[in-house]
């Protein structure tokens, strides 16, 4: 207790900031395991179940969107304990009787449990900005790769929570536990969290909610065609495959997922090292373009060993391994320019409308890998997953290209 009343104000509060942010990636993963072992248990095919997630992706470009603006206006401290009220929320909705647990009512929890994370993510992700000087960049990118790293480690440990809890407790009693929990950690957030926290100086106005920054709106764009190519392949066709292909069942899918997001969030942690951090740079467009370029010929080497005679099980895995470690690289370099990028008075503004692009990608991506896959094969999933990376790459071009003073 006295090493933490020791610390600096700003770091008491990116604690309390990243806390929160891991408590709610913790439940956010474990119920989407849930929801998907269960109503797989029912009997529902796994498009049926993607189809669940449907509201999740769509609320999440909404929220993204006017979430930056409410951040703004009423302070991220506000809107990060809005995101943790409407998950307990969204949990209890799944308490109800079995027989109550419709395809509408859980695509209704599930649309406020997407509100409700990508609220989350937008003030965490904003209020770096706040914590941390404009002079300190190296400094700044450690923080983001730290916290974006570890929220993606922990939704994979989510999703191993999400299947003990079920085995243990059941369906009702897993979503309970984990409503309670939340809502203890959301009433010590609304006693602890710094106030007005983000709130710009002057009230923008509606209109502001769409970037006027020419590199915010390039980066936005490269971001949706990047999360795009994730997701095009990695949400429904990727689990569909393993399963009919390769024979897997359900939690050996399960079980190499997590793993993988695990993996992915550990990479991201350590992107400032990867980057070229540890001699005194920090990554601008340049780098941006070239991450992006190196991923999208993974995919297609993929695509290519599916169609040749080399073992199908080495391609896919170890190709996803190397996809997972380059993408995250990718993520970790986006995630760092938009905050440096973000001006600081209502910087909740111009990284909501950043996120709402990537909401909007991982939503075109999940259409298209149910659409795709179906239709034409996993290897046309890859193809695309590449083409989209490319263009990416190309918009990426056009990202400011300056040394940045670091700590």
């Amino acid at each position: 207790m006295k090493a933490l009343s020791a610390l600096a104000p700003e770091v008491k509060q990116y604690l309390l900031v990243t806390g929160n942010y891991w408590a709610f990636t913790l439940t956010d993963g474990a119920l989407r395991m849930l929801v998907v072992l269960h109503f797989h248990s029912l009997g529902y095919s796994p498009l049926q179940i993607a189809a669940l997630f449907l509201f999740y992706e769509i609320f999440g470009v909404v929220t993204n969107l006017v979430g930056g603006y409410l951040g703004a206006r009423l302070g991220l401290n506000r809107t990060m304990n809005i995101g943790l009220a409407m998950q307990v929320v969204a949990l209890l909705m799944l308490t109800v009787p079995a027989a109550w647990l419709t395809v509408p009512w859980v695509m209704g929890a599930q649309a406020l449990s997407g509100i409700a994370k990508d609220l989350n993510k937008m003030s965490a992700k904003s209020s770096i900005k706040l914590l941390v000087p404009d002079a300190q960049q190296g400094t700044l990118y450690k923080w983001v790769a730290i916290l974006t790293g570890s929220k993606n480690a922990l939704k994979g440990v989510g999703f191993f929570l999400g299947g003990a809890l079920l085995a243990v407790l059941g369906f009702a009693g897993a979503v309970l536990t984990m409503a309670g929990v939340l809502a203890l950690i959301w009433i010590a957030s609304l006693f602890l969290l710094k106030k007005d926290l983000g709130k710009a100086k002057a009230k923008p106005k509606f209109r502001d909610i769409l970037s006027k920054s020419r590199a915010i709106n390039i980066l936005s764009a490269a971001r949706l065609f990047l999360f795009g190519a994730r997701d095009v392949w990695f949400v429904v066709a990727l689990p569909v495959y393993l399963s009919t292909v390769f024979g897997w069942d359900f939690w050996m899918v399960g079980g190499f997922l997590a793993t993988w997001i695990i993996g992915y969030g550990i990479v991201q942690s350590f992107a400032p090292a990867l980057t070229g951090k540890r001699s005194g740079h920090v990554p601008d467009g340049r780098a941006a373009f070239l991450w992006a370029a190196l991923l999208a010929g993974i995919p297609v080497v993929i695509a290519l060993g599916l169609d040749s005679d080399w073992p199908k099980q080495v391609v896919l895995v170890g190709g996803l391994l190397i996809f997972g470690g380059v993408f995250a690289i990718n993520s970790s370099l986006h995630s760092y320019l938009i905050v440096s990028y973000a001006k600081e008075d209502g910087v909740s503004l111009d990284v909501g409308f950043y996120y709402m692009s990537n909401a909007l990608g991982r939503l075109v991506g999940t259409l298209l890998s149910g659409w795709v896959f179906q239709q034409y094969g996993l290897e046309t999933c890859l193809w695309v997953s590449s083409g989209f990376v490319v263009l990416a790459a190309l918009i990426s071009i056009g990202l400011p290209r300056h040394q940045q003073p670091t700590t």
